[in-house]
């Protein structure tokens, strides 16, 4: 088995932000899952260097074009280490091989007769790169970039990209998972209901210079897109490379759905003009939101990964982007919600029980793994769990649902937890006739630490590295290297030593409590507030500020033991929390994954048939044909989980 996975290449009109990141860590996680998979993989990245904004961009920095984007390039390039990306890969569109290879397509393109010369006038948006057709506008403005496009008329080379759009429709329809989430296929096929114009491949040097010169006519320059999207053959040796036969079948390539368009529509139809089959995937994710604004030079919140690394950590980064979005969704980047992800997910739950399991091998095997023996009362749903998660964990990783994946291994490292809780291994130790059920519960919590280590490798790389050695493992060991050799149970000998090693994840202390005066007249304030609606029996507009609402999206749902009334909701809000709702009655767990609810957010957390509810979903009551019936609160159009309610 193969694998080819590609992220765009950047444009170097800016430098990396928080969105660069994501789609880069998202490539690397799933070309690490593929090798633990035992597949040959290649993983590309780069940068996209040519065009009218690179030209700009070095104008207002008084620098060539190539000084500029030789900078930038090395901006982008210097930054993956950081993050522990590791391509194999790193293409330039500068570099001489793709220009050779761009010209040598155009001619075959050319030759062929899917490359003519025509006028055209049209509406030209320079942050785009192209020309809009009317429909796109939004109060006649470019919606991405909100600028009036201008008036061009002039004479140009149109790709026949018309000429292929029923073939292209007919692989779509035949092939459902082309383009992934569905509401990006649908989209593109909604967009294909309607005549294809052909595109627009050159630009006059009258105008731009900055550019790969056409083969056939050097008064013009390709057209960026049709420059920037052959990287991925260039990157693979076409047409003759050896990497390009073993490779280009399986292509899989990861963008954001702002360019969408031109990786589901020109690209194809340039892979059927030049008869090659098409690439295998599209995977199409959403946009970061920073504090629920669009991320946006102009408005001044563009994250960079290289602070967010300084401050939280490589591997919390990795793990927040990939816990925090549903690949294809929106999601919000906060300084609260990377906190909460790396105090309560990996400082209290992964964290804590590697240390506490580790501490109790120390100090009652001497920080040997222990034989376990034949002593398996109530091992066997820790065993079966941690199995289901191995399976549930590679459908999830392999179909680029990461949170749900991590969301399995979540569920084995929250049963191990309460493992040690229902075990009490410091009572066993206590009596020597159940020194044979303590090395049992001692191995099985090691076990579950190596099945981590090896789950967790890629999107955790530098901590499972940590763990891996603390467990008296190789870097290198196919126990925690490979799902082939290590996806399996009570596979670590015992014998094996434990290595010493700090802490994994050190809690990020909290801000300054407030002084004793202070908490007073905080007391007092909502003593006031609270007399004040128990009298009046009304409530203040400031009051009803206090009650937070938000939309929440839910993601897992399952009945409560015992109850014939509760189900236990896992929301996304846009932290994940559990909220027990009383709607069994009306609703099957089934129904409501997906939908998203209102829930009151900042309700003190209570205990409901021993689940811990953290909110409260909203819900209207009423009376048909005599009988009550709750009907949840939702939205009428799909927003970023998290969202307030105004």
């Amino acid at each position: 088995m193969t694998t080819y996975i590609t992220t765009p290449i950047y444009y170097v009109n800016a430098q990396p932000h928080l969105g660069h990141a994501y789609t880069t860590i998202v490539a690397d996680t799933y070309s690490r899952f593929r090798r633990l998979q035992g597949e040959k993989v290649r993983f590309q990245t780069g940068t996209d260097e040519h065009g009218d904004k690179i030209a700009e961009a070095a104008a207002r920095e008084g620098v060539s074009p190539k000084e500029y984007v030789d900078r930038i390039s090395t901006m982008f390039r210097d930054t993956w280490p950081l993050l522990n990306v590791a391509p194999d890969n790193f293409i330039r569109t500068t570099d001489d091989n793709h220009v050779a290879t761009v010209q040598k397509i155009l001619q075959q393109v050319y030759d062929q007769g899917d490359i003519y010369f025509d006028e055209y006038s049209g509406l030209y948006c320079t942050g785009c790169e192209r020309f809009l057709t009317e429909k796109e506008l939004v109060q006649g403005k470019c919606p991405d970039h909100q600028t009036v496009p201008a008036e061009i008329t002039e004479q140009n080379y149109f790709f026949r990209m018309s000429r292929y759009q029923e073939q292209l429709i007919d692989h779509i329809q035949a092939n459902p998972e082309f383009i992934t989430p569905e509401r990006y296929r649908n989209e593109v096929l909604s967009f294909l209901s309607e005549p294809l114009e052909d595109l627009c491949i050159s630009r006059p040097t009258s105008r731009l210079t900055w550019g790969i010169p056409l083969p056939f006519d050097d008064s013009f320059v390709t057209y960026v897109w049709f420059d920037a999207l052959i990287n991925y053959l260039t990157g693979l040796g076409y047409p003759d490379g050896e990497d390009f036969d073993d490779y280009w079948s399986v292509a899989e390539h990861v963008i954001a759905k702002d360019i969408l368009k031109p990786h589901a529509i020109y690209w194809p139809t340039m892979i059927l003009s030049m008869g090659l089959p098409l690439y295998q995937k599209l995977h199409v994710h959403g946009y970061w939101n920073v504090d629920e604004t669009k991320m946006s030079k102009s408005i001044g919140n563009v994250v960079r990964p290289a602070e967010l690394v300084e401050e939280y950590g490589v591997d919390c980064l990795r793990y927040f982007t990939l816990r925090e979005m549903s690949f294809g969704l929106d999601a919000s980047f906060s300084s609260a919600a990377i906190v909460a992800r790396k105090n309560s997910d990996l400082a209290n739950d992964l964290g804590n029980l590697y240390s506490r399991s580790t501490a109790m091998l120390a100090k009652y095997t001497g920080g040997v793994v222990p034989d376990p023996g034949n002593d398996t009362t109530d091992d066997t749903v820790l065993e079966e769990l941690a199995m289901s998660v191995l399976q549930r964990y590679q459908e999830a990783m392999g179909s680029f649902q990461f949170h749900r994946g991590l969301q399995a291994v979540w569920e084995l490292i929250s049963l191990a937890n309460k493992y040690i809780v229902s075990n009490e291994p410091w009572a066993l130790v206590k009596e020597v006739e159940k020194e044979a059920r303590l090395h049992a519960v001692l191995y099985n919590l090691t076990e579950v630490l190596r099945l981590l280590t090896l789950l967790l490798q890629p999107v955790m790389p530098e901590t499972c590295r940590k763990m891996a050695f603390g467990l008296g493992l190789e870097e290198n060991s196919p126990l925690v290297n490979t799902l082939t050799s290590g996806g399996g149970w009570g596979l670590l000998p015992p014998g094996t030593e434990l290595r010493k090693i700090d802490a994994l994840f050190p809690r990020v202390e909290k801000k300054k409590e407030q002084q004793p005066a202070q908490k007073e007249a905080g007391k007092k304030k909502e003593q006031t507030k609270e007399k004040a609606i128990s009298e009046e029996g009304v409530i203040t507009f400031d009051q009803f500020q206090q009650v937070e609402l938000r939309v929440a999206e839910i993601v897992a749902a399952e009945a409560v033991k015992k109850s014939d009334r509760l189900l236990k909701l896992t929301v996304k809000a846009p932290e994940e929390r559990i909220i027990v709702a009383g709607i069994a009655e009306y609703y099957r767990p089934d129904d409501v994954i997906g939908m998203q609810v209102l829930i009151v957010a900042n309700l003190k957390p209570v205990r409901l048939m021993g689940v811990e509810s953290q909110g409260m979903v909203l819900a209207a009551k009423t009376e048909e044909e005599g009988k009550t019936r709750l009907v949840l609160s939702t939205v009428s159009d799909p927003v970023v989980p998290g969202s307030r309610v105004a």
